[in-house]
């Protein structure tokens, strides 16, 4: 394996004729929706990626991406490390190309490969990193700043009670008697 800088866009097909494996980096300043996220993320993401063709001949690229990231905790606004470790399998689609997805095996994710046959590498990779946050993000509690017993979750006023609206009809019946 070599350890380079990845590209952002690659041709899956070729790549897997050649059978290349990558151990690389990608700059996290080049992907500005995960930047508008977090807090902080470290400078590099960690990526290995193998380019292969299966048993079936369909043609993958799988591996693994890893950063660390710095969220905001929704229980005490303070900072919190979080580290992103995202395993993926892709598998390259032409665009409409509605009856190869039948065939493709539900342990890959189709990607769709432009006119010149690349798949954008950064924005894969960036859409596995972001679907990967958590959707609320927590301390322990046990690390938390703000303790199980300071927690306040506010107070429900009792709802007012309202006349029954059939009570008119009980003074009528009432009154015919």
């Amino acid at each position: 394996m070599q350890k380079v800088k990845l590209p952002h866009s690659v041709e899956p097909t070729k790549s897997a004729m050649k059978r290349s494996d990558y151990r690389g980096i990608m700059a996290s300043k080049d992907m500005e929706r995960l930047s508008e996220a977090v807090v902080r993320c470290s400078d590099d993401v960690d990526v290995e990626v193998q380019f292969e063709k299966d048993a079936q001949g369909l043609t993958i690229f799988h591996g693994h991406l890893g950063t660390q990231v710095t969220l905001i905790c929704q229980r005490c606004n303070g900072e919190l490390d979080y580290s992103l470790d995202v395993d993926f399998c892709f598998t390259p689609v032409q665009g409409g190309e509605q009856e190869s997805e039948d065939i493709i095996p539900e342990a890959y994710e189709p990607v769709e490969v432009n006119d010149h046959g690349e798949v954008s590498l950064l924005q894969i990779f960036e859409d596995e990193l972001l679907l990967s946050l958590p959707i609320v993000p927590l301390h322990a509690e046990s690390e938390c700043a703000i303790k199980r017993d300071e927690m306040s979750f506010g107070k429900i006023e009792p709802e007012q009670e309202r006349q029954n609206p059939f009570a008119v009809l009980k003074e009528l019946k009432r009154d015919q008697e």
